[in-house]
């Protein structure tokens, strides 16, 4: 008899024949994340759950969570939304997906640093009204070539658009818990104190992970510090940023253009963001492509598949 696991969302087609075939599926019949409440109901008699960042599992998530659960995988590499206190005293094991979305978010935080410094969205917009800009001599932007790239978090993704904002002349500078061994950074340079990194940060890419330190890094404080007409670029997550700091920053236009691809209160984000000209904005992208999900979605089935087997799970959250 095949394992109940009970799962959020739709996954790629790949994932979700997987899904089929190697266990008895209890699917979210809507177009919504299932509320707190709906995904204990579908857990009972589950052996498993797959979810993803919309599913919240605090204390009390953990302290109704049906015996039958024997570990829960969650599609995503970040992971702000486990209480993993409450996990750790309950003992059941939590993965994520780390590796299987550094390329694609790599790629995206250079989306976001080219569409913000090219000034992308007010280009798009103009041509849609059919306005040719060009030859009145605005619109201009700011190279990347040869300009200063602070990245605030070395893990992999940082790392992986490291490597590609080389080869676009960028000069790399990071902060980073510990510095990266000599071969790893590069020749990038090392900031031990985060004030030092954003005072030489032409572009800022943040690509930490939410925690109660990295919690509004980006604040009026911290934003105060950054050159002259600097361009901020965010793909780790929403709380890493102070909303109004960063809005009156764009207004005023001490801060030149911002690329987000991740918000507070996701999927809401502050309406001061959306009527900004000088904003280049995805709706959490950064993962989105079919290698991407594939991987991910695997993962988390080879996770499942290893605890449910006896074995030791391949990615799992440290409490």
């Amino acid at each position: 008899m095949k394992p109940i696991l009970a799962v959020t969302r739709r996954f790629t087609p790949a994932v979700d024949e997987r899904i089929d075939r190697d266990f008895e599926p209890r699917r979210n019949p809507y177009d919504r994340p299932w509320t707190q409440d709906e995904l204990l109901a579908a857990a009972s008699g589950a052996a498993a759950i797959l979810l993803s960042p919309s599913n919240r599992m605090d204390a009390r998530f953990f302290a109704n969570l049906p015996s039958s659960v024997k570990m829960i995988a969650t599609y995503s590499a970040g992971y702000d939304h486990v209480d993993l206190a409450a996990a750790g005293q309950r003992g059941i094991p939590i993965t994520n997906t780390p590796g299987a979305v550094t390329a694609a978010t790599a790629e995206t935080a250079m989306l976001l640093l080219l569409g913000a410094s090219r000034r992308a969205y007010e280009a798009q917009q103009r041509l849609r009204k059919g306005e040719w800009p060009a030859a009145k001599g605005d619109l201009l932007g700011h190279s990347l070539e040869g300009r200063t790239l602070g990245i605030y978090g070395m893990g992999r993704i940082g790392q992986a658009l490291a490597q590609r904002a080389r080869a676009f002349g960028m000069v790399i500078h990071y902060h980073n818990r510990t510095r990266l061994p000599e071969a790893e950074e590069q020749g990038a340079t090392f900031h031990s104190a985060p004030t030092s990194l954003l005072r030489v940060s032409q572009y800022l890419s943040l690509n930490a992970p939410a925690s109660s330190e990295t919690r509004h890094f980006l604040n009026a404080d911290t934003i105060a510090l950054l050159p002259p007409d600097a361009i901020v670029v965010n793909t780790a997550r929403g709380a890493l940023v102070d909303d109004a700091a960063l809005i009156e920053a764009l207004k005023t236009h001490r801060i030149a253009a911002a690329g987000l691809d991740v918000f507070n209160n996701e999927p809401n984000p502050h309406p001061g963001y959306l009527h900004l000209q000088n904003t280049y904005l995805l709706p959490h992208i950064g993962s989105a492509t079919i290698e991407a999900r594939d991987a991910m979605g695997m993962l988390c089935l080879d996770n499942i598949e290893a605890v449910l087997q006896g074995r030791p799970p391949l990615t799992p959250l440290r409490f």
